[in-house]
This record gives C-alpha cells, structure tokens and sequence, in this order.
C-alpha cells in the first residue's frame, strides 16, 4: 500500500525522535547521530533554500506576467499587506489573551530563575547586543533596506529575499507595460524557468521523509537538561495553546469566508506544515508551501506567486504571538509591572516588529528584545529574560513556523477568493505526481 507523503513525513518524525532518544540518551551516541544523521536533513535544508530564490523570482514573474493588467497587481498587493497585518494583530492579541489568563511567569521559582540565568546568559547577551544593533538604525531603514543596489549581490543571499520580491516586482510590471511582441520572449523564458524549479521541487520532496528523520533525530539527541523544559512547562503550555487557538482561526476563515473545508485543507498544506516544524524556517518551507497552495488548495500562481514569498518574508503570526507571550512571561517571572497601556504596546510593536523582522537574523528572539525595550524593561535585566527562555525557544521555534506557514497559505486563499482567483478542489493526487518523477 503507498502511503501518502504527510503520513510517510510523520513517520519519519516519529522514529526521527525514537532513534535520537535512544541513541543519544540511551547508548550516548550524540556525537554519531551528530556526524552521520544530522547531515542529511542539513543537505534537505540546503536544497530547499537553493532553489527558494530561483523559484520566487521565476513564479513571481509569471504571476505579474499572467495578470496583464497592471490595475489587478495593485488589487492584490494592497489587500495582501492589509490581510497580512489584521492577522498579526489577531495573532498578538491572542498571545496576550493566553499569557494574562495562564500567568506562567508566576510559576518560576527562583532557583530555577538563577539555574536558567546562568546556562544561557551568554547567548541571550549575543540577542541583546543584536537587537541594540537594529535599534540604532534609523526609522526608514527597513524601506530603504528593501531597495537593492545590485541585484546579483542581493540574490546571493536568502536573507535579502525582500530586495529580490522589490526587484522582481518592478521586473515583472514593466514587462507588462512594454508591447506583447516583445515581451513573449521574455515570458515564455521565465515560463519554462518556473516549470524546471517547479521539477526540483518534486525531487527535493522526495527525501522529505529521511530528512525530518534526520532533523528530529539530531534535535532530541542534542538536547540536555530535560528538568529546565518542565520548569517552563507552563510558558510552552502558553504559546502552544495560543497557536492552537490561532488554527482554529484560520479554519473558520476558510469554512466560513473561503467556503471550503477545513480538513481538506489541512489535508492540503500538511506536507508544509511539517516541513516547517523539521526545518523551523518558512524561507526553507516556501518551495514546498507554494506547490501545496497551487496544486492542492487550488490558488492561481497569479496570486500564490505573489502572496506567498512575501509572506515568508513578512508575515510571522507565530513569532508574534510568541513574542507576545514570552514578553508577559518575563514581566512576569522578573516582577516588572505592566499596565494596560504597556499590553497595548506590546501589541503594536510585536505586529511592527514581525514586518521588519525578516532581515534580521535569529528574527523571533531580537525583535523580542525591541519589544521589551518598548516596555522600558532595564537594560540589565534583559539578558536574564531572554536566559528564561532559551531552553524551549528551538522547539517552541518549530510550533510557530508551522503557524506562520499555514498564515501565509490562509491569506493565499483570503486574496484568492477575494479576486476569484481560486479554483475548485484539485482531486490530482500529490504522491502519483511524485510517482512519475521516479
């Protein structure tokens, strides 16, 4: 019997963290699934972010191309970056929901304060002095940072994803504006260019299976300490039940504005949900997130192509909500009073913080740091917040990629419906399209 891939992925999950407990807590063999393990799913993660570029700048050019009207790319694009920040609001505003009502910060014993502090303070320090970096940057430094210089040198890089959308765009609107004539050759180039990455997916996702074995393998054996994890047992409650919650928001979009099933498409975008727990990064996921959203959820690239990689890029309703949460929690544990004026702050630095956050490496952790400084939380006590976190932070950071994932999908069918762009449920069979590539 063939299995279909999100069963055969969960099956790799699980003995992914069967096979690193038991050799690396039972036989301690952390060192071998380290050097021999480990590596497969970092190969997955490499050809994944290969191709992330080429395929944005390929399905983005068509999308624009395909549209030729240059009046429906700025219909899409403004309801895109509306939908995009309504659901970071919501998104924030749920943390803060969760975190008030649990109030984890209140369970942390001192002695797991002063345990906590001292394991990680020197990488919660490296967040503070990067965040104090971004801090010292002007205002407009996100807008100009979006504009490249060299486009060569832009793309050379899957950290400057948004100066290659900036580029791509502008590409992609004067190739409409320009006579048909001359533009086909330069459409049908770009064309096939799509199918082909298109094709790489398709043998990429073959080792999708082996690779989260691998990945999770690699997680469970490195990870020391398992008391801190049950220490912090009611913030991780906190977060992961505020993600929970902010699924079952996207489902009643899709039930009730998109008018489809919310099991359909679960069933639909699952291989890139858990793709993006294996991988805890939406850049990685987004070759993965836009054949799911074209082939199975029934999007056209005209809006997939645009939607989709800037929302890996700018959308993170999961590191907003976390950072929502993690704020309170450290308030909390430290004794920092906050006010209702302070949780409104939080909720409009936390949706601001989550648009620039993209260019901003370890994104969730320093614009955690901007937020709490928006709080006017002392400079000396933010590296023992940060420290509290630290222990659950990788495998918190692999829950709300998945939400930020399934965000980015959601808002692709929101915009789809909204210009008639969608089509009905596609009944092609994803692991028989997998079957010819073999």
């Amino acid at each position: 019997m063939k299995l279909a891939l999100h069963w055969k992925i969960l099956i790799g999950m699980a003995l992914g963290v069967l096979a690193g407990y038991i050799l690396g807590n039972v036989f301690g063999m952390a060192d071998f699934v380290a050097d021999w393990i480990k590596p497969i799913g970092t190969i997955f993660i490499k050809l994944l972010k290969l191709i992330a570029i080429p395929l944005i700048i390929a399905s983005l050019i068509k999308g624009i191309s395909d549209l030729k009207d240059i009046s429906k790319f700025s219909q899409i694009g403004g309801r895109t970056i509306l939908i995009y920040i309504c659901t970071t609001f919501v998104a924030v505003s749920i943390g803060l929901m969760i975190v008030n009502l649990i109030d984890p910060g209140d369970k942390i014993t001192d002695a797991t304060l002063q345990e906590l502090s001292s394991s990680y303070s020197d990488a919660a320090s490296m967040k503070v002095s990067a965040a104090q970096n971004q801090k010292e940057k002007g205002p407009l430094t996100f807008i100009t940072d979006m504009v490249p210089d060299n486009i060569f040198g832009a793309a050379s890089s899957n950290g400057n994803m948004l100066q290659v959308i900036f580029f791509v765009i502008l590409f992609g609107i004067s190739l409409l504006l320009i006579e048909v004539e001359k533009a086909a050759p330069v459409k049908a180039f770009f064309d096939g260019l799509n199918d082909i990455v298109l094709k790489m997916v398709d043998l990429i996702m073959l080792m999708a299976p082996y690779a989260v074995f691998a990945l999770l393998a690699s997680l469970v054996a490195e990870t020391t300490n398992p008391d801190l994890f049950i220490a912090l047992g009611w913030y991780a409650l906190s977060v992961v039940l505020g993600l929970l919650i902010m699924i079952g928001v996207y489902l009643l979009i899709i039930k009730f504005y998109v008018k489809r099933s919310p099991i359909w498409f679960l069933k639909g975008i699952s291989p890139a949900q858990l793709l993006a727990f294996s991988t805890s990064s939406s850049a990685a996921t987004l070759p993965v997130t836009m054949e799911r959203v074209e082939e199975h959820l029934g999007v056209e690239k005209e809006v997939s192509s645009f939607v989709l990689p800037v929302g890996a890029t700018i959308n993170m309703d999961g590191t907003s909500l976390y950072q929502a949460v993690a704020a309170i929690f450290i308030c909390q544990a430290l004794n920092f009073q906050l006010d209702f004026s302070d949780q409104l702050t939080i909720i409009l630095t936390a949706t601001l913080a989550s648009i620039g956050s993209a260019a901003v490496p370890g994104a969730g952790m320093v614009m955690l740091v901007v937020v709490l400084e928006a709080l006017n939380v002392p400079q000396e006590t933010l590296a023992i917040g940060l420290a509290l976190i630290f222990a659950v932070d990788r495998p918190l950071d692999m829950c709300r990629t998945v939400i930020n994932v399934t965000g980015d999908a959601t808002v692709a069918m929101i915009v789809g419906k909204s210009v008639n762009k969608i089509s009905k449920p596609n009944p092609k069979n994803w692991d028989d399209h997998l079957e010819n590539v073999r």
